[in-house]
């Protein structure tokens, strides 16, 4: 392929642009999140203030109330009217929690769009810049082999994404259609690793460590298959410039087949490990995003191991940085 054909290919932006217009883009991007913090402030400001103001004059009343009926001896009159006015600041309480809840689904909502937007149109410019390239230049076959391996990798990234969000609208009955079965824990992880690292052009013996003890779980096996391969996604996604994740698994005697699943990244904060498994939720604004995905995964991981009667925790490792996800199921040794 000529020179001009390598240019196009390496400067070409899926967004618009090239790579001579980024600081332009810096500069628009950080206008852009400077605005979409003020917005998600502003939305957040009037509910709170509202909700506060009206718990001060509830307060303010009541504090009058009690004084007023204290002194004229009116005691059922100060009895009733106590339990009213707590009723109500109760109320006003429990609408200021639920309006932030409301507000911050939608902000997760908004930014789930966004993501699904960026994560669809991704691929579908990458894909279409090859096929232009192939109808416009006559290329060498290496260089065919090499666009069409390059176009059917975008194509799994899609089918993935598209396949993740059908999961979601269907997690409470996904893998009725199959019976449960005994499974062997140890060639369905290694897998799901293969498979992962496919999507990724990855090697998984340059990846990944296992040590196995032999487990066996009695399920269903696309639930199983789902379980792990979004941990093991989201441990390469989130993992080191170059990922090495430890894959351990372990039987207790209470009859729990206990997974851990290490990556070597920056870990998790510690405020946000519960957060990271609600719908939409990403670590990041989409305005500051390093990083692929939709913020599905482990939303998907959590309700499929709490179908099967386990949990599923994050915390740090101890013996260098980065995440363990610990999934705890039910199950036996191998016998």
């Amino acid at each position: 392929m000529s020179s001009t054909g390598h240019q196009q290919l390496d400067h070409h932006d899926p967004e618009g642009g090239s790579a001579e217009g980024t600081p332009s883009r810096s500069g628009n991007h950080k206008t852009r999140l400077h605005l979409m913090r003020k917005v998600r402030s502003g939305r957040l400001r009037l509910p709170i203030t509202l909700s506060v103001v009206l718990m001060v004059m509830n307060v303010a009343l009541m504090v009058f109330w009690i004084i007023l009926a204290a002194q004229i001896y009116w005691w059922t009159a100060l009895a009733i009217g106590t339990v009213v006015f707590v009723l109500i600041l109760v109320g006003l309480s429990l609408y200021l929690v639920l309006t932030i809840k409301e507000v911050r689904l939608s902000q997760r909502q908004s930014d789930f769009i966004d993501s699904v937007t960026h994560e669809l149109k991704t691929p579908i410019a990458s894909l279409k810049l090859y096929l232009e390239t192939l109808q416009m230049r006559s290329l060498d076959e290496e260089k065919r082999s090499e666009f069409y391996s390059t176009m059917k990798t975008e194509l799994e990234r899609l089918d993935h994404l598209i396949s993740q969000l059908l999961e979601v609208k269907r997690l409470d009955a996904l893998g009725m259609e199959s019976d449960p079965e005994d499974i062997l824990i140890e060639p369905l992880i290694r897998h799901c690793a293969r498979v992962e690292c496919n999507r990724r052009q990855l090697e998984v013996d340059q990846i990944f460590k296992f040590d196995f003890e032999p487990a066996v779980i009695h399920t269903r096996r696309i639930l199983l298959e789902m379980i792990f391969r979004n941990v093991i996604d989201n441990a390469i996604k989130y993992g080191g410039s170059k990922p090495e994740i430890q894959v351990q698994v372990r039987v207790s005697k209470g009859g729990r087949v206990i997974t851990r699943v290490m990556d070597n990244g920056e870990g998790v904060d510690p405020e946000i490990r519960k957060d990271i498994f609600k719908i939409f939720y990403r670590g990041e604004s989409e305005l500051e995003r390093r990083k692929t995905g939709t913020g599905l995964g482990l939303y998907i991981v959590r309700n499929l191991v709490h179908l099967l009667g386990g949990k599923v925790t994050v915390h740090d490792r101890l013996d260098q940085p980065g995440s363990v996800f610990a999934i705890d199921l039910p199950g036996r040794a191998e016998s």
